[in-house]
Order: C-alpha cells, then sequence, then structure tokens
C-alpha cells in the first residue's frame, strides 16, 4: 500500500467514526426532545412512554441501513405512546423521514412521506409542514451530496485523462528523440566509417589525401557528439547547455560536402524563391534528406545523387534520386524510412519512398509550409 492509499483509508476511518458519532450525538438528543415534548405540558412522568421514547431513540441507530423499517417502528411507537393517553411529539419519526430523503431513492422517501405525514397529522403528532420541511432537507442534503461526488467523479476523471495525456506526450517525445538518435548516429557513423575505409585504402600511396578525410571524420564525429550532448541535456531536463543548434537547410551544403567527401557524388538543386520556413519543417526536411543520402551511401551503389528542394507556394517538396542499383531502404531493424514519414505526417504531409521507373530510388516529401512548428 502506497502512502496515497494509506491517506485514503485514514480518512475514510475518519469519516467512518465521525458518522458513527453523529448518529450517536442524533439519536440522544432526538430521545431527549421526545422525552421533553412528552411532558411538557405538565404530564406527569410515567415509566412506560420514556422506556418507549428511549427505546425508539436506539432503534434510530439503524436508520442507515433500515431506513423504511425504523421509519415504521418511530410511527408505531408514536401510536403506542398515544394510544396510553400521552402526546408525543414525533420527533424520532421527524428524524427517520429527514433521514430517508438523505438516504435513499426519491420515489422511495416520497412513497414513505406521504402515510406518515398524514397518520401524524390524523395522530395529532405533528403538522404536515413539520413533516414536509424534514423531508425536504433530506432532499437537499442528498442532492447537494450528489453534485459534490459527480465534481469530485469528474475532477478525478480529468485528473485520469490529464496523466494519460502526460503518458502519450512523453511517448511522442521519446518517439521523437529516438528519431533524433537514429538520424545522428546513422548518418554520422557511415559517413566515419566510409571515410576511415577511404583513408585506409589511400594511407601508403596519398597520405595527405588520407589525412585530410580524417580530419573532416574527425569533425564529424565532434558535431555528432555535440549534437547527442544536447539530446542528453533535454533528457535531464536542463535548459542551458553550450550546444549546436538544431540543422535547417541553411547547413544543407555542409551535408551535401560532406557525403561528397565520403565518396558519393551528389547534386544540390534548389528551384523557386527560398523561403523562411517554420523551424519544424526545416528541421524535418533536413532529417529526411539526410537519411536519404544516408540509405544512398550504405545500400544504393550510387554513382549520383540528386537532391532536389521545389518551394511552392503552399508547400516545399524534397526529392532525393540515386541512380544506384540497390534498394536505398534501410537494412533489416533499420526504422529510418519509418521516422521519415513520421516526421512528413507530423507536419501534415507525405512521403513516397521506393524504386524509380526510370532507375534507381527515389524519396519524395511534400511538407506543407504552413503546417505544425
Amino acid at each position: 500500500m502506497n502512502v496515497a492509499e494509506r491517506i485514503r483509508a485514514v480518512r475514510g476511518l475518519r469519516a467512518a467514526h465521525r458518522a458513527v458519532l453523529f448518529d450517536i450525538v442524533l439519536a440522544v438528543a432526538a430521545t431527549i426532545v421526545e422525552v421533553g415534548l412528552l411532558f411538557n405540558d405538565g404530564t406527569q412522568a410515567a415509566p412506560l412512554p420514556i422506556a418507549v421514547t428511549v427505546l425508539t431513540g436506539a432503534v434510530l441507530l439503524a436508520r442507515r441501513r433500515f431506513g423504511v423499517a425504523v421509519t415504521a417502528v418511530t410511527v408505531a411507537a408514536a401510536a403506542a405512546v398515544t394510544a396510553a393517553g400521552y402526546s408525543p411529539g414525533g420527533a424520532p419519526a421527524v428524524v427517520t423521514l429527514w433521514s430517508l430523503a438523505e438516504t435513499r431513492e426519491r420515489r422511495v422517501s416520497l412513497a414513505v412521506l406521504a402515510p406518515v405525514a398524514v397518520f401524524l397529522e390524523a395522530d395529532s403528532v405533528c403538522s404536515p409542514p413539520v413533516s414536509i420541511g424534514a423531508w425536504m432537507l433530506g432532499a437537499y442534503m442528498q442532492t447537494r451530496r450528489r453534485y459534490v461526488q459527480a465534481v469530485e467523479e469528474r475532477a478525478a476523471t480529468l485528473e485520469r485523462e490529464r496523466e494519460q495525456l502526460d503518458l502519450i506526450a512523453a511517448q511522442r517525445e521519446r518517439e521523437s528523440i529516438a528519431r533524433e538518435l537514429h538520424d545522428i548516429v546513422a548518418h554520422s557513423v557511415t559517413v566515419m566509417l566510409i571515410g576511415v575505409r577511404g583513408a585506409r585504402d589511400v594511407l601508403e600511396s596519398e597520405p595527405q589525401v588520407a589525412a585530410r578525410t580524417l580530419e573532416r571524420v574527425e569533425t564529424s564525429a565532434e558535431q555528432s557528439l555535440a549534437e547527442l550532448r544536447r539530446i542528453l541535456v533535454l533528457l535531464r531536463g536542463r535548459h542551458a547547455a553550450e550546444t549546436r543548434p538544431q540543422p535547417s537547410l541553411a547547413d544543407l551544403d555542409e551535408l551535401v560536402a560532406g557525403y561528397r567527401a565520403a565518396g558519393m557524388p551528389v547534386r544540390l538543386e534548389i528551384a523557386g524563391e527560398p523561403l523562411d520556413l517554420p523551424s519544424g519543417v526545416e528541421l524535418s526536411a533536413y532529417r529526411i534528406i539526410e537519411e536519404a543520402l544516408t540509405n544512398a551511401l550504405k545500400h544504393a551503389g550510387a554513382t549520383l545523387v540528386t537532391v532536389r528542394l521545389s518551394y511552392g507556394g503552399t508547400e516545399l517538396e524534397v526529392r532525393v534520386h540515386d541512380d544506384g542499383t540497390g534498394t536505398g531502404e534501410p537494412g533489416p531493424g533499420g526504422h529510418g524510412l519509418v521516422g521519415m514519414q513520421e516526421r512528413a505526417a507530423v507536419l501534415g504531409g507525405e512521403l513516397e519512398a521506393g524504386r524509380s521507373p526510370g532507375g534507381g530510388f527515389r524519396v519524395a516529401a511534400r511538407l506543407p509550409i504552413g503546417g505544425p512548428v
């Protein structure tokens, strides 16, 4: 049992104790009032009516569980005291009418109210306004209690819904971070691996070329570490850190240059007038191109890869086409294509990927410029 459950259990126990104490006080008070009303006209006190009144007051302790039966007992006690020549005040009967209206369904308490009120009036115990007033007070208290319960249940439901939304948001954030990690690791490790292999091949024959290649590998590794550090800072919940900003289309030339340096010819084409795009569109377009180039480098065996950006009035079109003979798709266990499709879908766009009719592999995405950021 956790702390919250223990607190609720203690509160429930206290509430039960308060209810029992209230019932005892109410029964004692009703008994005292009824005894006082029996003899307030100067009638001499007698053991019989006092005993009947005390027993009736004791029966009031069972009013919550046996409301209708207790009401019948109080009415019968009032009739017996009246038949013995005394004038009861009807306090126990009035209390049971109030309790019945407060604890039972409306149709049940109304069905009991009518004959009891008539009998108490006919037996000169108490007038109908007293009986009806007690019932109305109980009905109001029941309505109020149910309203409070409904409000509390609604608040609990909203709290559960908020927790579910928080869990969904956290899951989406984890998926976003997983995509970022995949993009960073897949791109950087692929470029570094190709670069190291190329440097090893020309290390003896062209050491200067090998040195320049290793420098580019070092730069790529530093940038990857900076990106990973940024994501780790987000995971730790800190806001201030010296990290590399999110990439955008302004970094596209540098991205393409890195793949060219890794030995894959890449041609960059831009159609239309470049526009100021939302940061979400910039990042998604960059990551889609990066993933497509990584797949082409790893799987396509291409001799030329064309990256084309087309700026339209309402959308940005991204195309990456290679002339390789491979699939251009991630291998078993890869999530690159799924990640690209998710990025496009989040912005309200769409992405297609597959073999091109003219040969090679093509990735085409249409991203609405006015999509969510």
